[in-house]
């Protein structure tokens, strides 16, 4: 079978040397646009960053290095030049003219990325929203980037009817996206309220793209969710269950990795899915410890947390990866507790498991109960929902060791052995 054939592509970016790196273009961000490209489908044939304290206001680029990402498009013949950042919509355009090439930046390249592993009805209807939103104020000339309809990266998704379509229509299908998607909403909080009102504890996996959250579930619940060494492998929400010893049920439910430089309208757009993470009893967050970027991975994640509401939770640092770098020593990040794992060797799990059993709310103790034979009833639910140590037969009833938290035992104190001595 004939393999495909990868759009060439040239990236561009602009060091202005912010103090913020994370919203500048550094070797780690291109390196980083790079990926992404890849992951799209292209392969970067040549790489241009220009030195400058601000961004030309009409080309982004100033004209000397314009002139030159020119020479190197004729000269090279690449399918199209992607920006390490965000361009007005007047700099798209006249990027796009004068170059006579397809411009696009890193925030369509990011939406074409999530239209491409979107798989769920949900998480098609996010996608959707976001393009729009973003191609909304750059349909009015545009330029080459819309005379292509389905042929590579940027056009995939909503964008192959952006032609036949005007700004009234947009705002109406966006009008209409936003209210499919309020309705998801209001029955995953329904959802939600249900497993609070059942007693259930929900931990969310968060973590930057590619750290390993989906290998780490699939380890953890058999979820065989898809996994793959590449940015946004798995893009839709998926929930598996976990028991712990003491019979605690967990609810673990992956989330969408972030990134640096993350477009705000598709945090707003996935603002239901990520509610997962703020409404979630507890955190782990995957950290993939063998990156040269680690700290940094750590700042966006935990910063993007603080934008969903979720800034203030228990977490877990589960330091992924060690197999490959088992050397990293954390630089302060905010956790209540660290675990240092391998997800695909399986290294560090039970320690993982531990800090899960420690840190989840619910916590059991060990107690002893009488429960009479005419009461069989209490003591088939004990063994159907909690953990039994051990029981013994006696003359009044069955002894039973078992796992509770406070407040079933609450319910079945009058059982407890040491209360019926008198004992505190």
């Amino acid at each position: 079978m004939e393999q495909e054939k990868k759009e060439r592509v040239i990236i561009c970016g602009l060091h202005r040397g912010l103090r913020d790196s994370l919203n500048d273009t550094t070797d780690e961000s291109m390196r980083e646009l790079c990926e992404l490209v890849e992951t799209a489908g292209g392969e970067v044939i040549a790489e241009m960053v220009q030195n400058r304290p601000s961004p030309e206001s009409g080309t982004y680029l100033g004209t000397g290095k314009l002139n030159e990402l020119r020479d190197a498009v004729a000269s090279m013949e690449p399918e199209l030049v992607i920006f390490d950042d965000e361009l007005t919509p007047g700099q798209l355009r006249n990027v796009s003219d004068y170059l006579k090439i397809r411009v696009l930046d890193r925030s369509m390249l990011i939406l074409d990325i999530f239209a491409m592993r979107a798989r769920s009805h949900e998480g098609k209807l996010q996608v959707e929203l976001a393009q729009l939103k973003y191609q909304l104020p750059r349909l009015h000339g545009w330029g080459l980037e819309m005379h292509r309809l389905g042929a590579g990266i940027g056009t995939r998704g909503p964008g192959e009817t952006q032609l036949e379509i005007d700004r009234r229509h947009i705002r109406t299908r966006i009008n209409a996206l936003e209210a499919e998607l309020k309705e998801i909403k209001k029955h995953r909080g329904l959802l939600r309220g249900r497993r609070k009102k059942d007693g259930v504890i929900t931990a969310a996996l968060v973590g930057y793209t590619n750290a390993g959250k989906s290998t780490l579930l699939n380890r953890m619940t058999d979820a065989g969710v898809f996994a793959e060494n590449k940015l946004f492998a798995t893009l839709d929400t998926t929930s598996r269950q976990i028991v712990l010893e003491d019979n605690r049920k967990i609810i673990l439910i992956d989330t969408v990795g972030f990134i640096r430089k993350l477009p705000h309208y598709l945090i707003e757009a996935f603002k239901s899915t990520l509610e997962e993470a703020a409404e979630a009893d507890f955190l782990l967050h995957v950290i993939d410890v063998s990156s040269p970027e680690t700290d940094n991975q750590i700042t966006v994640v935990e910063r993007v947390l603080g934008e969903i509401g979720a800034g203030g939770k228990p977490v877990i640092n589960v330091y992924n990866k060690c197999d490959i770098n088992g050397g990293y020593v954390p630089a302060g990040a905010r956790a209540d507790k660290e675990v240092f794992i391998s997800a695909r060797t399986g290294t560090g799990l039970d320690e993982l498991k531990k800090a899960v059993y420690d840190i989840a709310p619910g916590g059991k103790r060990e107690y002893t109960l009488l429960i009479p034979y005419s009461e069989g009833s209490v003591l088939s639910a004990l063994h159907s929902d909690e953990k039994v140590l051990g029981e013994e037969y006696k003359p009044e009833g069955t002894e039973v060791r078992v796992l509770l938290d406070n407040i079933t035992y609450g319910r079945l104190k009058r059982y407890d052995l040491s209360s019926c001595f008198g004992e505190a």
